[in-house]
């Protein structure tokens, strides 16, 4: 099996119960914000080479709710204690290095790539691993088991047996579980499957023909949601 490493990131952000802000409004990427990058890398046999969490603080709305608390176990000081998400984009890198030119990264659906590039477009600023093909980990896991409907990463590890380790919804440990599934994936689908990254440029404008419409940032979304039955 190919070891070349790769990277698998789990996102968390800004959140409310019932998905309302204090202002009344419905959540959205509009008023979410990343507040943490769960990065792990491995290869794809399974075996977990290094993982951070990076925490960021939000910058629109700093106050995180006790909702997104209890889900995520990420405390208000905690986030107090973190730098802004441009500083933060700069720390991955430097964590990461630099890249293979053929190292791709993973998310457990579409929703971690198209939120990074909705707040890079809102902060003028990217990681590095943006500039690098993304994997949809929900979909070879299902091209490779046949599984339609329940394709969670909490259901893709009890199809293989394997019971959640840490906690669930927070960022560090739901990108460790998803190594954890990288030894059952059909490695032969990983070329087709690939989308290749969107040109982006600091004055905050996409330049490729992957543009992110709201269509699929609330498709995305909707993705989220069924992982965490909240987003």
């Amino acid at each position: 099996m190919d070891e070349r490493p790769l990277l698998v990131v789990d996102l968390e952000a800004t959140c409310w119960e019932n998905r309302i802000t204090p202002t009344g409004e419905g959540q959205n990427t509009d008023n979410m914000e990343i507040i943490e990058f769960g990065c792990a890398l491995a290869n794809r046999n399974g075996e977990l080479l290094d993982s951070q969490s990076f925490l960021v603080q939000p910058a629109k709305n700093p106050q995180i709710s006790e909702f997104c608390t209890s889900l995520t176990s990420i405390r208000q000081s905690m986030i107090e204690a973190a730098p802004l998400f441009p500083e933060v984009c700069r720390m991955i890198d430097a964590w990461l290095g630099q890249p293979h030119e053929n190292f791709i990264w993973c998310s457990w659906g579409n929703y971690d790539r198209l939120h990074i590039q909705a707040d890079g477009e809102k902060n003028g600023a990217l990681p590095v691993i943006m500039n690098y093909p993304h994997l949809n980990l929900k979909r070879i896991w299902r091209r490779t088991t046949g599984q339609k409907r329940k394709n969670g990463m909490i259901h893709a590890l009890e199809y293989h047996g394997l019971t959640l380790e840490g906690h669930h919804h927070r960022g560090i440990d739901d990108a460790r579980n998803m190594v954890r599934l990288l030894p059952f994936m059909d490695w032969s689908l990983e070329r087709e499957l690939l989308t290749l990254p969107s040109a982006f440029s600091l004055r905050g404008s996409f330049a490729s023909d992957r543009i992110v419409s709201g269509e699929d940032m609330a498709s995305a979304i909707r993705e989220k949601a069924g992982k965490c039955n909240l987003r």
